[in-house]
């Protein structure tokens, strides 16, 4: 937790994006660290903990984190949560909580009741087209012989 910390304060230091890092473990070995590059990169998605992910599954040569720990300077926020989770690392450790950083200015608190939302009651409209068109490229997924599951 401590390198996560680290990277998160060198990367105020450094300017390249917000106060977050993450490291990923495996074997008690980093095997993966990220921080937040989002104004760097002007890719929003690029916060600490995806960056580590994205190095550690290019590490190890997978695309799940199997036997992984990942640590992160801040509670992660949903879309991070969301790549975590489809990551499937062991576990997860934070340090900062999400009140923290909503009181450095990263309020996410938006995001979470934007998911628990309906879909017509969301601030960003959303619309469902062409379903049956990708209905059917489910279909041929589910019949593929050369698919990889995950």
């Amino acid at each position: 937790m401590a390198e996560a910390i680290r990277l998160a304060r060198q990367n105020i230091t450094s300017g390249l994006g917000g106060p977050f890092g993450a490291v990923v473990v495996k074997n008690g070995e980093i095997i993966a660290r990220g921080t937040n590059r989002v104004t760097c990169d002007n890719d929003p998605t690029a916060h600490a903990e995806v960056v580590a992910i994205r190095e550690a599954c290019k590490a190890l040569d997978s695309f799940q984190l199997d036997e992984c720990e990942i640590y992160c300077s801040c509670e992660p926020c949903p879309m991070c949560l969301g790549a975590i989770y489809w990551a499937r690392p062991a576990r997860i450790y934070f340090a900062a909580g999400r009140n923290d950083a909503a009181d450095a200015g990263f309020d996410d608190n938006f995001i979470y009741k934007e998911i628990g939302a309906n879909i017509n009651e969301r601030k960003i409209p959303a619309s469902q087209i062409l379903r049956n068109e990708a209905v059917e490229v489910f279909r041929e997924w589910k019949e593929s012989d050369i698919k990889i599951p995950y």
